[in-house]
């Protein structure tokens, strides 16, 4: 058991290392239409996991407990919350799109604490939600089963190796070496596998407000979607480019959902 939670832990760092590694193997940064790609896939992955594999066990781990028609309580409010959280986050953090330029004497330094600062802390719930899901399996939980876990740590792992990318490369392409900006790519998924574990080993603490935290990463997930991931995949031409692959990564998590759940 504890091997197969921490693999399922890991999953989703080893996504972003796989990511922020392929700075090492590429001479130009991502181009515009490899960006938006990427940002598409990586959105309708995180959409997908959202509904199946967060709200949709939260809406049934309350009906369980007999909230009947009201089941969709924790539900929202994990959910409003988690969305919530993100938005402070954003506001009290430095945060910055990708694709944005600082201008002055600092410019390089400015960019590469911001960028990195706001993926890490949007990791943490990713973190999260993955512990969240093992720690409802090892407490017996009917409505989550270990190939659940493992679809979201996969769809995460999905969704991080791109974003890995996204970091690292515009990272050397403001003037740190590729050694560099593969290791502050790779030490931003870092918190995911720290986070997740806290969660599993806080689960008697978690079990009973299970629902919530479940919609609150769902909420924490599309959040990231809506304020990142869009905006990065519709800007500009090619936009279509990240529509379409929006299509094909919403349909392989909900296949990798259903199939493994």
């Amino acid at each position: 058991m504890y091997w197969i939670i921490t693999k399922g832990l890991l999953i989703p760092f080893l996504g972003t290392a796989l990511g922020a590694g392929c700075v090492l193997f590429m001479k130009k940064e991502l181009s515009s239409g490899v960006q938006k790609a990427l940002s598409g896939f990586a959105a309708g992955v995180m959409v997908a996991a959202s509904v199946w594999s967060l709200l949709i066990p939260s809406l049934d781990l309350a009906s369980e407990s007999g909230m009947g028609k009201l089941s969709f309580i924790p539900a929202v409010i994990g959910f409003c919350i988690g969305m919530l959280f993100l938005l402070l986050l954003d506001v009290i953090t430095p945060h910055m799109h990708i694709n944005q330029t600082v201008e002055g004497p600092k410019a390089h330094l400015k960019k590469t604490t911001m960028m990195v600062l706001a993926v890490t802390l949007h990791n943490i719930p990713e973190g999260m939600a993955v512990g969240v899901l093992y720690a409802g399996w090892v407490n017996g939980t009917t409505s989550i089963t270990e190939a659940a876990a493992l679809a979201l740590a996969l769809g995460i792992a999905i969704q991080n190796f791109p974003e890995g990318a996204i970091i690292s490369m515009p990272l050397h392409s403001n003037g740190l070496s590729k050694g560099k900006a593969c290791w502050m790519g790779v030490l931003s998924g870092i918190v995911e596998p720290v986070f997740g574990l806290l969660t599993v080993l806080l689960s008697s603490l978690v079990l009973p407000i299970l629902p919530y935290l479940l919609s609150f990463a769902a909420g924490a997930m599309i959040y990231v979607v809506i304020e990142d991931l869009v905006p990065e995949m519709s800007e500009g031409q090619h936009s279509n480019i990240g529509t379409i692959l929006f299509m094909l990564g919403f349909a392989l998590m909900m296949v990798l959902d259903v199939a493994l759940g």
